[in-house]
């Protein structure tokens, strides 16, 4: 279990002026919920939260927020960004309990070299990036690994070869997380098509054509 500390400031809620003036002098507008609260607007300093989620994983690391004196343990639940500059616009916080189940995705790590890579030359294919667990906050994974030694070409390891103490995975047993497939066949001409394409182009080869041919393809370019 990772835990990291984050301080917050309570905000005045249903002002979006309000929330674009937070975001013009650096802090993020974010929301605490949980447990039959009522939500709490807040709002974060924009570059300690991003040093944080440079770190972490947001959906398996357990946020300390620390606001108006008191801290509370909180998870991510979702990071909303703005769609053409990519900054942090939003943040939400759900309250967790110690002896309360939580939901969560973690993130899949393969380990080792595949059998049929090192030895056949197929190519690794990780199919499933994140599992869905169920878990008490003491036992949340920051990441859940799987070794793909034994792989070889056709063969693929499933969601159910997985092992997390202490959690119950929710996420259906058959699915693929990694397989090793084979590499692609290059097509290659056959000499006989090689000389026929040849044959071909100095039959229709000459000085002006070419030059025409030319400047259409960089016109076309242009369009």
């Amino acid at each position: 279990m990772a835990t990291v500390s984050l301080t917050a400031e309570p905000r005045t809620p249903g002002r979006k002026k309000a929330a674009k003036a937070e975001r013009r002098e650096g802090r993020v507008p974010a929301i605490l919920y949980g447990h039959g609260r009522e939500p709490a607007t807040l709002s974060v300093a924009f570059t300690e939260l991003s040093r944080l989620l440079e770190k972490i994983s947001p959906e398996s690391t357990i946020v300390d927020v620390a606001v108006g004196g008191r801290t509370v343990k909180t998870l991510i639940r979702e990071i909303q960004r703005h769609p053409i500059k990519q900054g942090i616009v939003h943040v939400d916080f759900q309250e967790i309990h110690a002896d309360e189940k939580l939901r969560l995705e973690v993130t899949i790590h393969l380990t080792g070299t595949a059998d049929g890579v090192r030895n056949q030359g197929g190519v690794l294919d990780q199919v499933l990036r994140t599992v869905e667990i169920e878990v008490l906050p003491s036992d949340i994974p920051e990441h859940v690994e799987l070794d793909v030694t034994s792989l070889v070409i056709g063969r693929s390891l499933h969601v159910s070869d997985l092992n997390i103490p202490n959690a119950k995975i929710l996420t259906d047993p058959e699915l693929t997380v990694a397989t090793v497939v084979a590499p692609r066949a290059e097509e290659a001409a056959t000499p006989a098509a090689e000389g026929a394409a040849a044959e071909g182009a100095e039959a229709t080869a000459e000085p002006e054509v070419i030059k025409k041919g030319k400047t259409d393809e960089e016109a076309a370019e242009e369009k």
